[in-house]
Order: C-alpha cells, then sequence, then structure tokens
C-alpha cells in the first residue's frame, strides 16, 4: 500500500487539495451567502441547502470550464506551434502530428503498447485524440453547466427585483454572462503563457516542468 500512495501521490496530492478547497470555498460562500440573506432581512439556509444552489455551482463551474478550456487549448496549440527554450514546447523540427515511428502506434507500436495503438481505423485515430476529445468533452459540459446555473441565479435576481425573467438564449448572450466568462478564460492562458516564457530561462531542480538546472537557454523540450 505504502508503494501504491508514492506512485499515485501526485494524483492523490492534487486530489485532496481540490477536495479540501472544494469544501472551503463551498462553506465560506455558505457565510457570505447567509450575511447577504441576512442584510436583506431573507431568511438564513442551511450549507446542504447552499450547496446545491445555482449561487454555488455557478461560481465552480466558472473555474472548472476556464481550467479544461485552458487546458485543450494547449494541448491543441502545442501539436503546431512551438516556444524555442521553452519546456513546455517540443523540438521546433517535430511540429504536426509526428511519424508513426515516433510515436510508437500501428508497425511500431511496442508489446505493451495500448491495443487501440496497434490498429487502424476509427479506433486509432479516437484513441489517438483521446485526450483532447475528453477536455473539450468537460469543457462543453462544464460551459453548458455554468450558463445553467448562472441563469438560474441572474433569473432568481430578476425576480427579487420584481424584474422579467429571461430565456437561456437570452442570458448567455448578455454582457454580463460573457464578462464572468472572459475574466477566468484570460487569467488561463495568461498563466499557460507566463508558464511557457519563464521555463526558457528559470529552473527548478528536480521538476519535470522545468529543464535542468545547467541547460542552456535555447534548449527547447527537455525536462530536469
Amino acid at each position: 500500500m505504502r508503494g501504491w500512495i508514492r506512485e499515485q501521490s501526485l494524483s492523490l496530492f492534487f486530489l485532496a487539495a481540490f477536495l479540501m478547497t472544494l469544501v472551503g470555498q463551498s462553506y465560506a460562500g455558505y457565510l457570505h451567502n447567509n450575511e447577504e440573506l441576512a442584510q436583506h432581512g431573507d431568511p438564513l439556509i442551511s450549507w446542504a441547502r447552499y450547496v446545491v444552489s445555482s449561487e454555488y455551482g455557478a461560481a465552480v463551474m466558472e473555474n472548472w470550464q476556464s481550467e479544461f478550456l485552458q487546458f485543450l487549448t494547449f494541448i491543441a496549440a502545442t501539436i503546431w506551434l512551438v516556444q524555442r527554450g521553452s519546456n513546455e514546447s517540443k523540438q521546433p523540427q517535430e511540429i504536426g502530428l509526428e511519424s508513426d515511428q515516433k510515436q510508437k502506434v500501428k508497425g511500431y507500436a511496442q508489446s505493451n503498447s495500448p491495443a487501440w495503438a496497434k490498429v487502424a481505423g476509427l479506433r486509432f485515430h479516437m484513441y489517438a485524440n483521446s485526450l483532447l476529445i475528453v477536455m473539450i468533452l468537460c469543457f462543453v459540459g462544464t460551459w453548458f453547466a455554468s450558463s445553467v446555473t448562472g441563469w438560474t441565479e441572474f433569473n432568481s435576481e430578476q425576480a427579487d427585483h420584481d424584474e422579467p425573467t429571461v430565456s437561456w438564449s437570452t442570458y448567455v448572450a448578455t454582457a454580463s454572462f460573457w464578462e464572468r466568462s472572459l475574466q477566468n478564460w484570460q487569467s488561463e492562458f495568461l498563466a499557460v503563457g507566463v508558464m511557457a516564457a519563464f521555463t526558457i530561462y528559470l529552473r527548478q531542480r528536480g521538476s519535470p516542468e522545468s529543464k535542468p538546472v545547467g541547460s542552456p537557454h535555447d534548449e527547447t523540450g527537455t525536462s530536469g
């Protein structure tokens, strides 16, 4: 068990961090929501009621969809785009989908390669693009969930102010929805761009996200 935990420690660490911050966000949001309810003389709600509310759902989904957008755009962009000297880029001469030999597929597959990497046709193409496909589905799903929860929250506020509610299609065309979406998206693109640029000149010994400490600045796509 100890060996298994060590081998899975990166995933387990981020899973634990994710769950702790998710619960922390829910509790902080619950307290803040009840403060606002008290200020308006409305009855307070329980924590359990808050975590199934559109307010909490909208806040969570807005962040999730921006993260999935970050990864899907980074995965897609790094197929064809490179950054000389960055550890987040592949070698400039390897732009594109790369050869079957380089990718160890079909006739170049190893004995322990995934079964769908050894075949041709639809199964191969699905598996060869499965990471990007799943990221797109995750982004679309969380974007839609964000729009629905935001729409519900928006209509609730409209009703509280005795103003007419709107349809989902009307809500997703509002400046309010796109302001909330784009303020998350731009931060994700900034983070990826900064990371790609920083790895040209900065190092972290022992991290695979960094080049070896002694590597020249123009060395591209190596890990420490």
